[in-house]
């Protein structure tokens, strides 16, 4: 195997910045034909690190979340792989996201929110990266009803635990 292989395994990132430079380090890791889910509640840094996955493949930005277009489309700056992303967010199902027709073979498809949707793919493996936010990082705890702008700002910069694992297709 190739790709995240090296990445495999659970580490804390300390800062928004690190998240982006551990999605560099991914982006030079990733070829054509790779599949990366992003799983992680609202904030947990999911475009974040895309941001960086596309600066490490060199592909045309800016990189936002594609929540109301479900999929845009990064071509490469320097003859790569284009960035395929996707906000599976509003989907409804899985075969909403196989409608989309991504250019699985031929692109890097990061697909934020994609757990248990992209199993309809076809594709025998893919990775999947979870986020997930340390509770009271900064003093801002939400589940105990402090929420809105200012706990969301303030949670920014909490320590997150990124998990990167592989996953193979159910057979069947």
């Amino acid at each position: 195997m190739s790709g995240l292989d090296e990445l495999v395994g659970q580490r804390e990132i300390a800062s928004p910045e690190d998240m982006q430079a551990l999605g560099e380090q991914m982006g030079r890791m990733l070829r054509p034909g790779d599949l990366v889910v992003l799983t992680g509640p609202l904030g947990a840094g999911k475009t974040t690190l895309t941001r960086g996955i596309a600066a490490g493949l060199g592909v045309r930005g800016p990189i936002q979340s594609p929540t109301f277009v479900i999929a845009r489309t990064h071509p490469s700056l320097v003859d790569g792989p284009p960035l395929v992303h996707v906000d599976a967010y509003r989907l409804g199902s899985a075969m909403e996201l196989d409608d989309l027709d991504l250019d699985l073979d031929n692109s890097v498809v990061v697909v934020e929110w994609g757990r248990g949707l992209v199993d309809v793919l076809e594709k025998d493996a893919w990775w999947e990266v979870e986020l997930e936010s340390e509770w009271g990082g900064t003093g801002v705890d939400n589940a105990c009803g402090t929420s809105g702008p200012a706990a969301a700002e303030l949670d920014a910069n909490a320590p997150r635990i990124v998990t990167v694992s592989r996953r193979t297709a159910s057979p069947g």
